[in-house]
C-alpha cells in the first residue's frame, strides 16, 4: 500500500487546475433541479423550450434561461426546424453524470 507521504505530484494522476476550474463552472451550472430535469429529458430525445418548460412546470422564459446557461458551458446544443428550435445534449459525458445522480438519489419516476 502506498502512503500519502510516498506520493508526489509527479506520481499522482492530476488534472490541470485550469481544466478543473472549467469543470467546476459547468458543475455549478448543472447543479439546479430544473436543469437536471431538463438534461434527463434531453438524454431521451430532443425537445423544444415549451415542451421542457411544461415538463418542469416553468415559464418558457425561465426554461430558456436555463437552456442558455447550459449551452454556454457546452452541455447542450440547439437546432432550428422551421419556426421551432429543438435542444439536445452536446456533451456525451452528461449521461454518466446523470447516471451517478440517479443511482445515488433514487430511480427516475414519471413525475
Amino acid at each position: 500500500m502506498t502512503t500519502s507521504s510516498e506520493m508526489t505530484e509527479s506520481t499522482l494522476r492530476l488534472t490541470d487546475l485550469d481544466a478543473l476550474g472549467q469543470a467546476a463552472e459547468c458543475l455549478r451550472t448543472l447543479a439546479h433541479p430544473h436543469r437536471l430535469r431538463i438534461v434527463q429529458m434531453l438524454l431521451q430525445g430532443d425537445f423544444t423550450v415549451s415542451e421542457l418548460a411544461e415538463a418542469c412546470h416553468l415559464p418558457s422564459a425561465m426554461a430558456s434561461e436555463h437552456l442558455r446557461l447550459m449551452q454556454r458551458c457546452g452541455l447542450l446544443a440547439s437546432e432550428r426546424d422551421g419556426r421551432r428550435v429543438f435542444y439536445r445534449v452536446a456533451e456525451p459525458h452528461l449521461k454518466n453524470i446523470l447516471k451517478c445522480i440517479e443511482d445515488r438519489f433514487g430511480a427516475t419516476r414519471g413525475d
